[in-house]
């Protein structure tokens, strides 16, 4: 059964460019490159991975891009560029020379303005993606889902995909706004979810998979096995846990689907989406 890391990350780290590493997550204070993953993929059985970005610079999509050059096992890269810049037509063309570059986020969870995605000039550069089949990863907490569901209304033709499930507060327990409204972004055709970024959002010290499973459960029925995808979030998912742990409370998750489905989950939903190779 192929098994694709559909969202994992890479970084040379520096103290200012990496600012949202505190000194709580002193874990991830270092340098975590692809023989590293190599290894940890190879150990778990899993066949490649997607790189996403962690710094919003396009310094950073071209240094994810030469690391896939370099490695096999990344079958495709995320990259950043700006939205909002008159240039961004220019630049998704240039962009388009590389094969392994699938598609684009924006941080968006660390604005402050909730209905960001919303915003006249992020919506026309996001509408130039479709023409270049580049994918948009969505990255929010529950507080943006709302503006979330507007936006991705607008482009029906475009590939989104939400990461880390939205973020619920899992560490209390917090649910009632998500579970409604991650359903009814679930029932946009066009959005697919990550299971990914999990644990980050529990109690690093002491969660269990009881504590996973409702919010599990949920999208499971929300997207459907064909709408949903793998990702480690490995290395942030140090904080909370190893990566054999990370992949075997999504394993554990969905044991009871048919091998066909699981088949899906694990892999070909990933290659369908980001087309990879």
């Amino acid at each position: 059964m192929l098994k694709i890391d559909a969202h994992q990350h890479f970084w040379n780290y520096h103290e200012a460019t990496h600012q949202w590493i505190n000194d709580e997550m002193s874990v991830l204070k270092r340098d975590f490159l692809p023989p590293e993953l190599e290894q940890l993929l190879t150990s778990a059985n899993v066949n490649g991975s997607v790189a996403v970005q962690a710094h919003q610079s396009e310094d950073e999509t071209l240094f994810l891009l030469d690391l896939a050059e370099n490695f096999n096992f990344i079958k495709g890269v995320v990259g950043w560029v700006d939205f909002q810049s008159p240039e961004l037509e220019e630049r998704l063309n240039y962009f388009s020379q590389y094969s392994k570059l699938k598609g684009f986020r924006h941080v968006v969870q660390d604005e402050p303005d909730d209905s960001f995605l919303l915003r006249d000039a992020l919506m026309k550069g996001v509408s130039l993606l479709s023409k270049h089949q580049f994918t948009y990863d969505i990255l929010i907490y529950p507080r943006q889902l709302q503006a979330t569901i507007l936006f991705v209304k607008q482009f029906p033709d475009q590939k989104f995909v939400v990461d880390h499930i939205a973020k619920p507060n899992i560490k209390k327990g917090e649910s009632k706004s998500w579970s409604k409204l991650i359903a009814e972004l679930a029932g946009c055709p066009n959005v697919w979810c990550k299971v990914s970024g999990m644990v980050t959002e529990a109690d690093w010290e002491h969660w269990t998979y009881q504590d996973m499973q409702p919010y599990l459960e949920h999208v499971f029925d929300s997207f459907g096995p064909e709408r949903v995808m793998f990702g480690s979030d490995w290395p942030v998912c140090l904080l909370a846990g190893e990566y054999k742990q990370v992949k075997a409370l999504f394993e554990s998750s969905i044991s009871r689907f048919s091998d066909s489905q699981q088949t899906q989950m694990w892999g070909s939903n990933a290659v369908d989406f980001y087309g990879l190779k």
